[in-house]
């Protein structure tokens, strides 16, 4: 690779590791605003909705888990963007970025397919059900096993040709 396309491959590199900081503080600010800011102000206030219950926000805010997985994949994204943009070899963050983002999809999805609907009906919601299909935490999930183990043969890859290195 020419060394302009190299640089501009980095560049590219580090300004998306600054839109994944972006986008993760971005939710995660809403996210604070919508589940500790907001309540704890209508709460010392004395003004919470008479329509809104606690069990309704917690049933909202453990509806809301998963995205804190998903939203440690982007951030896991962004910081092995950042190291490829500093010059870190490619491997090495490729692998461990990997297997990061395919853990965190994983148990995201996992937690969205089976955990969230229980999870619901246990604290007394009502939008739990027992035939509950999410087809987007399905597939994030399987993605995310699949991330995990490339991960995994890139690890492996990599010991057989330092191996292969040694030996010429």
């Amino acid at each position: 690779m020419p060394a302009s396309d190299l640089a501009r491959f980095r560049r590219l590199c580090g300004q998306f590791r600054w839109l994944a900081v972006f986008m993760v503080c971005s939710v995660a600010a809403v996210l604070v605003l919508m589940f500790v800011i907001a309540p704890t102000v209508a709460l010392s206030r004395g003004v919470f909705p008479s329509h809104v219950s606690p069990v309704d926000l917690i049933e909202k805010a453990v509806w809301t888990t998963p995205t804190l997985f998903y939203l440690y994949a982007v951030w896991s994204i962004g910081a092995a963007l950042g190291q490829v943009s500093k010059g870190r070899l490619i491997q090495p963050v490729l692998s461990r970025a990997l297997r990061h983002v395919g853990i965190a999809l994983g148990l995201g999805g996992l937690l969205s397919v089976f955990g969230i609907t229980n999870i619901s009906r246990l604290i007394g919601g009502d939008q739990g059900s027992f035939a509950y299909f999410d087809v987007a935490g399905m597939t994030l999930g399987m993605i995310g096993g699949a991330l995990f183990l490339l991960g995994r043969v890139i690890d492996q890859a990599g010991a057989i040709q330092s191996e292969l290195d040694q030996i010429i």
